[in-house]
């Protein structure tokens, strides 16, 4: 009897790009008129192509450069054998000091985030097209829904006119959206705008406020405002750790009424880790817990469980990979706990991917981030997935369901080649702002 096998990867190519950013706040800064990503593209022996998307920088793009031999030639079917072979290559980086990132040091975060799920990413696209099945469909007990309910991820913005740095200007747009999001909203009542352009927009129904920023007082009114005007939205705020416990505590028990969870309220402090913390944290204030900073493996997942720390796990697949979101979903599911996914600057090919992740995840997941409607505009897809009705569309065509365009891929890499750096530095446009501005975790980033 004859034996047939699945395809096998012909080519490898990672084609680092860039993409225009607000002068976004958080916790560790301003974000730079630029973001950058790495995108691995794979051709297979059936004339099949596979695309994946991952965080940006030199130090991830080398990382996946080192893994081309270990992709080409291989047979699609044994993505697993060859991601295996990756982490049995790899080796830790000397600066590497396992602490990851529950202070929210954006120099670890290429620790964090491992390069190789863009190759699984691709490895499944073309896998899924083999076997003619949407990728959500290989993942975990395979599509439990045709749309994502997402979030609208709020982020106060400074006057880009305050920096010397190239931050593009969408004044000229006709989307009352792009226009707003490249305009300084730093107040309670811009915020509110923000949100109700977005609802206009998108549908969003839901929001998340990215704190770290203003005093916790001022933001807890922003918080207020958004649910006077959004009485049955859900309304969550992210402040990074940045506040003491003593503060958080303070902060968010009156917020119980209000906020439906609070993500990572406080960080590690006398001589305690983060999830001893918030451990304390949750038994002096009702409110469930949600973390993208002290669970991003799985021994931290079991100390976090373990003491109780969290309700929610934000699962990006960049950090656990795409089947390992999923059976974190499948875990959390299981114990009665709620999944999610956090994201990063990105393009529409990660807006895709985490689509079909979130298809595959059981239960009742939470509102998605996506940080995509600050870069919507900027696709690299022909056919992206749309938000509508605060709802992402999850693509039923096989593998990720979408077409790469080539055209912007070599125009977004033109960018990516004419920066200075390609690592992130948040704290470059903060010194505009605030002369000698450092980087501490528990200062907000305006509280100086």
């Amino acid at each position: 009897m004859e034996r047939r096998g699945t395809p096998t990867v012909t080519e490898m190519q990672v084609i680092p790009v860039a993409g225009y950013d607000s002068m976004l706040m958080t916790l560790s800064g301003a974000h730079a008129p630029f973001f950058t990503r790495n995108l691995v593209i794979l051709k297979d022996s059936a004339g099949h192509t596979g695309i994946g998307e991952i965080h940006g920088g030199d130090y991830t793009c080398e990382s996946l450069r080192a893994c081309i031999p270990l992709v080409e030639g291989s047979p699609i079917g044994a993505y697993r054998r060859v991601l295996q072979s990756i982490h049995r290559a790899a080796k830790r980086a000397a600066e590497d000091d396992g602490e990851g990132i529950q202070t929210l040091d954006i120099s670890k975060l290429k620790f964090v985030v491992k390069a190789e799920w863009a190759i699984e990413c691709a490895m499944l696209d073309l896998l899924g097209q083999y076997l003619e099945l949407p990728m959500c469909e290989l993942l975990g007990e395979g599509k439990q829904r045709d749309q994502v309910e997402t979030l609208g991820y709020l982020f106060y913005v400074s006057d880009k006119k305050r920096a010397d740095l190239p931050y593009i200007d969408e004044q000229s747009s006709g989307d009352s959206w792009f226009r707003l999001r490249r305009q300084e909203m730093l107040t309670a009542e811009r915020m509110v705008e923000q949100a109700c352009t977005l609802h206009e927009k998108y549908g969003f129904r839901n929001f998340k406020l990215k704190g770290g920023v203003l005093e916790g007082e001022k933001e807890m009114e922003t918080v207020c405002a958004l649910k006077k005007h959004f009485p049955t939205g859900r309304i969550n705020i992210d402040p990074n750790g940045a506040w003491s416990l003593r503060e958080a505590i303070d902060l968010c028990k009156p917020m119980e009424g209000v906020l439906t969870y609070i993500e990572d309220p406080c960080g590690p402090e006398a001589g305690f880790s983060s999830r001893e913390i918030m451990a304390e944290f949750k038994n002096a204030v009702n409110l469930p817990v949600a973390t993208n900073m002290i669970a991003t493996n799985w021994r931290q997942f079991y100390h976090s469980v373990a003491q109780k720390s969290v309700d929610i796990v934000l699962a990006d697949p960049h950090f656990w990979g795409f089947e390992g979101s999923v059976r974190m979903a499948q875990v959390l599911n299981d114990w009665g706990l709620t999944w999610g996914s956090h994201s990063n600057n990105h393009f529409d090919i990660t807006l895709t991917a985490f689509a079909h992740v979130a298809a595959a995840a059981p239960g009742r997941p939470t509102a998605l981030d996506t940080h995509w409607i600050w870069q919507d505009g900027q696709n690299l897809l022909k056919d992206a997935p749309e938000i509508k009705d605060g709802f992402l569309q999850v693509p039923d065509k096989p593998g990720m369901g979408v077409t790469i365009d080539m055209v912007k891929v070599e125009e977004a890499n033109r960018l990516y080649n004419r920066l200075p750096s390609h690592d992130r530095n948040d704290a470059e446009a903060m010194q505009y702002l605030i002369p000698g501005w450092k980087y501490d975790s528990k200062k907000p980033a305006l509280v100086r």
